[in-house]
């Protein structure tokens, strides 16, 4: 079997199958804390996927531009900004190469972002991050826990049958990563399924890690877990650039 790169196949249904996720709160939490540091109102952020935080963020005020390493997700992030009325723009990018034209006030990687990205490449990612940010810039990003990579996810099977989409998701646990094999099957208009098939891996970080790697970059690193609640499934990272 022949497998497309990562959100080739989910680009397009990415938001539509993540919707139960609470979207809405998140968006609000990130908001939240982003006044909380005083933040200023540019930003990028990066993993934009289909852009609901992007678009979340400018019609909160700010100045945000969606980044994203999959041309798929960007492509959809561009069709329902337009047909949402939301003036976004959105960039190719890959958070290890990050070079942006200007420093930004703060960068955001919500939603397993940082999973895509190996061990030995996470200080890369976080010294580019720390490059681009102004002094005193904010980043905030998440993790899905070492527990719920080993334990929910890995050496398990997922599946949903929509109405228009239908996708199998079967996960392999590794020593340091779970590999997901995730087949799509999308309705045409007529009526008929086109079958896409594509390979992600999400490697397992631990907490301890990730903020020897953010504090050895020069970031100041606070903990919390999803909305401000416990760690057992998702880790947030609130960091200043000193």
């Amino acid at each position: 079997m022949s497998f497309g790169k990562p959100y080739s196949a989910l680009g397009g249904a990415f938001e539509y199958l993540n919707g139960d996720c609470g979207y809405d709160e998140w968006s609000q939490y990130l908001i939240k804390k982003l006044k909380s540091l005083g933040a200023g109102r540019c930003g990028i952020d990066i993993g934009c996927g289909n852009g609901y935080f992007t678009r979340a963020l400018i019609r909160a005020g700010y100045d945000v531009k969606g980044m994203d390493i999959s041309e798929e997700m960007l492509s959809f992030a561009v069709d329902i900004a337009r047909r949402e009325g939301v003036q976004a723009e959105f960039l190719y990018g890959d958070i290890t190469k990050l070079k942006l034209n200007a420093k930004t006030d703060f960068i955001i990687a919500v939603n397993d972002c940082l999973n895509y990205v190996p061990q030995d490449k996470l200080y890369v990612a976080f010294s580019k991050v720390y490059k681009n940010l102004k002094c005193g810039g904010a980043f905030i990003f998440d993790i899905s826990s070492e527990e719920k990579l080993k334990n929910d996810l890995g050496n398990n099977l997922f599946a949903d049958d929509g109405e228009d989409i239908t996708f199998l998701w079967f996960n392999a646990l590794k020593e340091d990563r779970v590999e997901m094999d995730i087949t799509v099957f999308t309705r045409g208009a007529d009526g008929r399924y086109a079958r896409a098939d594509e390979r992600q891996t999400q490697y397992i970080h631990t907490e301890k890690s990730v903020v020897s790697a953010l504090e050895g970059v020069g970031f100041a690193v606070e903990t919390e877990g999803h909305l401000g609640g416990a760690k057992d499934k998702r880790i947030n990272f609130i960091c200043r650039k000193l």
